[in-house]
């Protein structure tokens, strides 16, 4: 189910534009407006949960679903020597937008935390 509130949902259901580079019936990446990296991608699930504690059983499969397809997707933008998840999970962590959604960085090389 899509929140109309969500940026992301929005994105999803075509109102706001975005430079996707994979879509099927299950999740959209996209590329971030704000890159922190070369490549900056953003894997969305196209169910509408905010947090990995609200993962349930369907939820966990489409997670699940997305990690399988994630290193395909990031080697076909450019990422072919290693990539960087991230999650962030709340306030503290940064989360600026509420669905859950996977950052792909990469396509040189990262600096550490």
């Amino acid at each position: 189910m899509l929140d109309g509130k969500c940026v992301f949902c929005r994105i999803i259901k075509g109102e706001i534009p975005s430079a996707k580079v994979y879509e099927d019936e299950k999740m959209c990446v996209f590329k971030d407006l704000e890159p922190k990296a070369k490549v900056h991608l953003l894997a969305v699930p196209k169910t509408h949960f905010k947090l990995l504690s609200e993962v349930g059983g369907s939820e966990a499969e489409i997670l699940s679903y997305m990690l399988t397809k994630i290193p395909q997707i990031a080697a076909d933008n450019g990422c072919t020597n290693g990539y960087r998840l991230i999650i962030n999970q709340g306030d503290d962590a940064g989360q600026t937008v509420f669905h859950l959604h996977i950052h792909i960085l990469g396509g040189e090389k990262l600096s550490d935390f």
